[in-house]
C-alpha cells in the first residue's frame, strides 16, 4: 500500500489508498534492529520509488546490516518491475546504497507466482497492505512461514482469520500503542482532515502486527485495583466478571474476565492465558474451558444487555509465585 496511487485498483475499494509515513515507519522499526542484521527484507506492497519503507530501508541499509532489500511495483495491467540492494561484502560501507531497478514478467500483484517467488527467498516482509485484502495478505504469509512486520486495521483483531493468531501466540501488536491510531497520507483526490508539510493526512484505525519478539510482549501490565463485586459484575452468560478498561484488571482476581479488544496492546502470554472472545455482533471465537450458561445469545451481556467485543482472560497464578 504504502506510496502506491495505483495498488489494486481494479479489485481493492478505495478507502484502501493509505500510505504510511515516515516517522511512524522510523518509530515502529527502531524496535526491530536486532531482527534485521544480515536478512533479506521484501517489502511487496510498495512503489519503491516513493514509498516510506523503502525510503526507509535504504537509508538504514547498512546500518541495520540488512543483507538484502528487495521492493515490487503494482500495476493494474502491463508488466512493472522490482528494485534491490544488495550487500558488498567487501570493507566498511557507508552512505545510501545504489539500487538495481529489474522489469518484472507480471504485474506485481503479491498473490502473483513472480511475487510468491521473490517472497520464498525473504526472511522478513515489512510493508502496509490493502486492508480489503488483509486476510489474504496475512494468510499468504503464514502459509509461506515469513516474519513480519505489517500494518493492519485496528478492527482486525477480531477476525476469525485473525484472533485465533493472536490467541495462539503466532501474531501479537507491534510496538506502538494501539489506542494511538495512525495520521496516514491520502492522494490529492482522497478526502484528508489536515495538511502538514504538503502531506494529506486522515486519522485511520490502524496498528502494527507482527510475529518477531519485541521486549514490549514480555512486559508485565501493573496491576493495582481490588475485586469489588459492584464494580466487576458477572456476565449473564459466561461464567466471567466484566472489567471496562484494561487497566483497571484486579490485582488480586484469578477467576476468568472480560476485557476490551484492546487489551491484546498489553497482552503478555507469560501474565495471562486467552480463553477466546464473544464479539458484540453475537458470536464467540475460540473459546474453551468457559461455562456459556446461555441457549442462543452469545453476546457478552450484562442484565440483559449487549456489552461491546470482549476478550477473556485469566491471570497465571504460577507467573505471580514466581
Amino acid at each position: 500500500m504504502a506510496n502506491n496511487t495505483n495498488l489494486h485498483k481494479a479489485s481493492v475499494a478505495k478507502n484502501d489508498e493509505f500510505y504510511t509515513q515516515l516517522t511512524d515507519i522510523e518509530k515502529e522499526l527502531s524496535h526491530y534492529k536486532a531482527h534485521f542484521k544480515d536478512k533479506i527484507v521484501f517489502c511487496n506492497c510498495d512503489d519503491p520509488e516513493y514509498s516510506n519503507f523503502w525510503k526507509y530501508f535504504q537509508l538504514n541499509f547498512y546500518h541495520l546490516g540488512l543483507k538484502k532489500l528487495i521492493a515490487t511495483h503494482y500495476e493494474t495491467e502491463k508488466p512493472s518491475y522490482k528494485m534491490e540492494i544488495v550487500r558488498k561484502e567487501q570493507g566498511a560501507q557507508m552512505g545510501i546504497p545504489d539500487y538495481v531497478k529489474t522489469p518484472l514478467k507480471q504485474n506485481g500483484d503479491f498473490r502473483s507466482q513472480e511475487c510468491i517467488e521473490i517472497l520464498q527467498q525473504a526472511d522478513i516482509v515489512v510493508t502496509n497492505p490493502p486492508f480489503s485484502l488483509f486476510r489474504e495478505y496475512l494468510a499468504q504469509l503464514f502459509e509461506y512461514d515469513k516474519k513480519f512486520v505489517i500494518i493492519g486495521n485496528k478492527n482486525c483483531i477480531t477476525y476469525k482469520e485473525v484472533f485465533p493468531l493472536l490467541k495462539g501466540n503466532k501474531v501479537w501488536i507491534g510496538h506502538r500503542n494501539i489506542n494511538e491510531d495512525m495520521w496516514l497520507i491520502v492522494p490529492d483526490d482522497k478526502e484528508c482532515e489536515k495538511v502538514i508539510d504538503g502531506k494529506r493526512l486522515k486519522h485511520i484505525m490502524a496498528c502494527w502486527l507482527t510475529n518477531l519478539d519485541i521486549p514490549k510482549r514480555h512486559e508485565d501490565l501493573f496491576l493495582y485495583k481490588n475485586y469489588t463485586p459492584e464494580e466487576y459484575p458477572k456476565y449473564d452468560n459466561y461464567d466471567a466478571i466484566n472489567v471496562n478498561k484494561t487497566q483497571d484488571i484486579p490485582c488480586d482476581y484469578y477467576g476468568v474476565m472480560g476485557v476490551p479488544i484492546t487489551f491484546m496492546d498489553k497482552y503478555n502470554p507469560e501474565q495471562f492465558h486467552i480463553w477466546g472472545m464473544a464479539a458484540s455482533a453475537g458470536y464467540r471465537k475460540e473459546i474453551v474451558g468457559i461455562s456459556f450458561m446461555g441457549t442462543h445469545d452469545a453476546r457478552p451481556l450484562i442484565n440483559g444487555k449487549n456489552t461491546y467485543a470482549r476478550v477473556f482472560i485469566q491471570r497465571r497464578k504460577d507467573k505471580d509465585e514466581n
